[in-house]
Order: structure tokens, then sequence, then C-alpha cells
């Protein structure tokens, strides 16, 4: 079993933002199981949160920026790239601004300052989507494409084609995560020279300099454009290098721009929010193609989660078998739905029943071809709920359950004479005050048939 990993102690960075040229404060905290990637904005009220989530991008001009509910996070992968690349499952981002610091321009500074941090591990197994088919997304406008094949690890290649001379076809590849830090970590950002007249010209790129950026000149400079761009990066003088970068800024790797596009895929895909077991295959990979392709992944990923049917061995002794359950519930037949308990944690229950076609319900039931209400597999479900909710007082046979609110309804397959109903009820908050909300689903041969949000709560009986 993997474990879930955060790091032990806060640790803090300073810098500018790169497009807002704001002076910015990262801390880095330490989060608890099961919190994934958060980003909190400590300059406004109520310090709002913002998930690192596939489904709050908004706009991926010159980065990934997130949004919700107004609260804006620009430019965040860099940082998502350094938290995978150090293996981490939790933590917590405050920031003071709505952009992390640029620092150099790769992810370099925040893995240095994760590992000074330290990492532990929590009590807590890492959960994993091992991909079993291809998945592929293509943008049609620009050819990029990303492909997702099986592999017991999670290792991404890059293929890059720029169209200029100055930088032609590159290629990267990162076999394992555990090779992030040496290999990829201090891949800087890039621009040509084209964009970045573009950039200059719209009010971006307000904390570049050529300390944080690789130049790549693309087209002859002019005059006028040399003095703008000794303007904007305050500088006296500025040269063109003999391999076409601009200033003189060294080159870390021959394919560093490949490198940096492998590391905002990397970044990019943090949003999926569960590490996968698979091949990544990105063809030209920017920001839009990156973040789709998670939108989609991400999308696949939780339907097939909700679709996976758990396995039991009903051959078991039950945890509660019929008696067990009427001694805590105060159903009889013909109104009692589960036949017995199979499974039960603070958090979560499974109930079973068989259904048979001595059903008084098949009687009067489309007697031609009886098929099991969908009102009673939602009694069903949250009769099993009720034994979770019960099996927190001391004395259970003196209280009551009733329903407060059902969400979320849906019936997906038909539920026959001869079926068996597994019931799965989880905890999407913890019990307050006796009162119980839960995702509710129900399977039968082999996939979901029924599923519902249920709120109850349990009331002692009056004497």
């Amino acid at each position: 079993m993997v474990k879930q990993k955060t790091i032990q102690n806060q640790i803090s960075l300073t810098g500018v933002g790169l497009h807002t040229g704001k002076d910015v404060t990262l801390t880095f905290k330490p989060a608890p199981v099961n919190n994934g990637f958060t980003f909190v904005r400590v300059d406004l009220e109520g310090t709002p949160i913002i998930e690192a989530d596939a489904n709050y991008v908004v706009n991926t001009q010159r980065g990934t920026n997130l949004e919700k509910l107004g609260v804006k996070i620009q430019t965040s992968e860099h940082v998502l790239a350094a938290l995978m690349g150090c293996d981490l499952d939790n933590i917590i981002i405050e920031l003071n601004e709505s952009e992390p610091p640029i620092m150099d321009g790769s992810s370099k500074y925040f893995v240095e300052a994760i590992e000074k941090a330290g990492i532990v591990e929590q009590d807590a197994e890492r959960k994993y989507y091992v991909v079993k088919e291809v998945i592929s997304y293509t943008d049609e406008a620009t050819g990029s494409e990303i492909t997702i094949i099986p592999n017991d690890d999670y290792c991404v290649t890059t293929m890059v084609d720029f169209g200029t001379k100055v930088l032609g076809t590159q290629n990267a590849t990162l076999k394992s995560l555990h090779d992030f830090k040496t290999e990829i970590a201090d891949s800087r950002t890039f621009s040509f020279l084209h964009e970045l007249e573009t950039l200059l010209n719209n009010g971006l790129i307000k904390g570049g300099d050529l300390n944080n950026a690789i130049v790549y000149v693309d087209k002859e400079i002019s005059p006028e454009t040399m003095e703008n761009l000794k303007i904007a990066f305050n500088k006296e003088h500025i040269s063109v290098t003999p391999n076409g970068i601009l200033d003189n800024l060294t080159l870390h790797y021959p394919n560093e721009a490949a490198r940096h596009k492998l590391l905002d895929v990397i970044g990019d895909l943090a949003l999926v929010g569960i590490r996968i077991k698979g091949k990544v295959i990105a063809n030209k990979p920017g920001h839009f193609v990156n973040t789709q392709f998670a939108k989609k992944l991400s999308k696949i990923i939780k339907l097939e989660q909700k679709n996976q049917v758990p396995v039991y061995d009903l051959n078991q002794p039950p945890l509660m078998d019929i008696h067990q359950i009427m001694n805590i519930l105060p159903h009889r037949p013909p109104f009692l739905l589960i036949d017995r308990i199979i499974e039960m944690s603070e958090t979560h229950v499974v109930g079973m029943k068989n259904v048979t076609m001595n059903e008084n319900f098949f009687v009067g039931h489309f007697p031609g071809a009886p098929v099991m209400p969908g009102v009673l597999i939602v009694e069903a479900m949250a009769q099993s709920g009720g034994i979770l909710v019960l099996s927190t007082v001391p004395d259970p046979e003196n209280y009551l359950t009733y329903f407060m609110k059902i969400d979320n309804v849906k019936f997906k397959h038909k539920v026959l004479p001869g079926d068996t109903l597994i019931f799965k009820c989880d905890l999407i908050s913890p019990m307050r005050r006796g009162i119980c909300h839960m995702q509710a689903n129900a399977y039968a041969n082999g996939r979901l048939v029924a599923e519902a949000e249920l709120m109850a709560q349990i009331v002692k009986q009056q004497n």
C-alpha cells in the first residue's frame, strides 16, 4: 500500500507574478488526507479556497488560470508540477495575490522549498486511476493531441514542433516522476520574440525579465523593438547569442523548451485530482489542449468510479443478519427491505437484499412484467443508511429515522425478481445532531442500478 504524503512544515517563497508584475508571497502548508491540492487567497475576505480541479479552468492564455465563484488563480502549472514531482498528495498553497511568483520560470525553487519543508507519509492509502484503454483528445484547430495508454507507471513524452528555424522540432521524455527533480524541474518557460512583442503591447508579462524566461529570436529585431525591449527589461544592452536566444542566457539543456512543455503537461494534468498509472504522449502540447484533456480524463474517471461495482463475498457470515437488523430498525415485513448488513465503518455501510418473486409489491407492480418500484429501492438504501446512523446511539431501538431530503435520484436499470441488490451508503459530511447526509448507490448484476443523495435524522421516540 502506497500512503498519501504531505509536507512536515510550512514554508514560504516570495517573488513577482509573471503577468501581474505584483510582489507575492506563496506559502506551502501541510494538508489533511484526501485534501488534494488547494489554493487559498489569504488577501481576500473569507480566505476563499480554490481546488486544483480541471473544471475550474477558465482561461489558458499564457498559463493555466483557475476561477471559482469569481476568485482567480493565475499561472498555476509550475507550482502544481512541483507538487507532483515531489510525490505529494495533499497540500495547501496560500497566496496573497492571484498569481504565484514566477521565480526563474521553472519549478526548481518550489521543489527546493518542498524538500526543505520535509515530506511525511499520512495514515491513508493513495488512490490511483489505472488506465485500461487508450484515451485521446485532439485540438482540430492546432493539431495538438494528447493520448494516454496503459502503463505500469506514470510517464510522459512530449513532442513539439514550433515551425521555426531557431527551435525546430524537439522531444522530451520523463520515465518516472522520481526523475522530475533532476531532469525536468529546472526547465524554464520560454517565448518567441514575436509573442513577446504582442505581450508587451498588451501590458502582460509585467514581472518578466531575462532571468525567468528564455526568449527565442525567430525574426529580425528592428532598432525600435530593441529599444522597447531594453525599456521593458530595464537593460542597457541586449544582444542575440549565436544559438538564437535573447541576451546571454545559457540553456540548461539543448531541448529545454520540450522539457518545459513536459513540465507544463505534468502541472496541468495534476488538475485531474488523482494519481494516474499510464503513459502520456503529448504532440504539440499547450495549456488549452492539456486542460481540455484533463477535463475529459476527469469526467471519465468520475463516471468509472460511480459505476464501479464493489465486490463482496456473499458466502461469508454477514456483519448483521435479519434478526440483528430487526433489533435496530423499527421496520417489519413487508416493509423491511434489507436482509443483511455486510460491512460497516464510521463513514459507510453496505447492505443487501435478495429480490424474490414472493415480494408483495410484485403482485400489483406490472404483474405481467414485474419490476421493483424505484421508490422502494430508495427506501432500501435509506434503511441501510438508517443502520449506520442508529449505530451511533447506545439504544437504537428507542429511535426512529425520518427522511429530511432526497436529491439527485437516478434509476439506471430495472431490478427484477431473482436479482441480488447491494446498497452502499457513504457519508458526505460528518453526522451532527443525529443528521445523516449520505451518497447511496444500489448495484445489481454487476452494474449501478440506482443512486441518490439522502438526508435523514434520527429522533428519539416519545413514551
